[in-house]
């Protein structure tokens, strides 16, 4: 089963200062792999209309529901999630995490996820900017985040 994650409404490639945000230049969005930190799927810089990432996930039924399990997938049974992260990118291509964004699959309804696997996609869509103009962090649930079966 594939999950694809569609989002919109990027912050831009560059945030100023607030007085808990410092600001960054040339930030950049994208999906983190499972306990490595700086292995990134597919950046996306922050002024792109949009950033689509499709990962594999396989689930697997448990006595509490369906649990899916995938390398861009972290947390434990109950508490799974999928990491945006955010970073900055110098002028050689490196790219310095700044904040993260924890798409939660346990807050996914369970009547969707049995659809998904039955269609072999999950859809998630959700903006990439938070309420103050900057790259959306912490934990993201509905109704911020939309999933369905596609």
């Amino acid at each position: 089963m594939e999950i694809r994650i569609e989002g919109f409404d990027l912050p831009g490639r560059h945030c100023g200062a607030g007085p808990d945000f410092p600001g960054y230049r040339n930030i950049h969005v994208a999906v983190q792999r499972r306990d490595r930190r700086d292995e990134l799927l597919d950046p996306y810089p922050g002024d792109a209309p949009a950033a689509v990432w499709t990962v594999e996930c396989e689930p697997v039924p448990t006595d509490s529901g369906i649990e899916l399990k995938g390398p861009y997938i972290q947390g434990r049974a109950g508490s799974r999630f999928i990491y945006l992260s955010w970073g900055t990118v110098d002028e050689t291509g490196n790219f310095t995490m700044l904040r993260r964004a924890k798409l939660m699959l346990d807050a996914i309804d369970p009547g969707a996820v049995t659809a998904a696997v039955r269609s072999g996609r999950l859809l998630a869509r959700l903006p990439l900017t938070d309420a103050k103009g900057w790259p959306l962090c912490a934990r993201v649930q509905p109704p911020l985040i939309e999933w369905s079966a596609s």
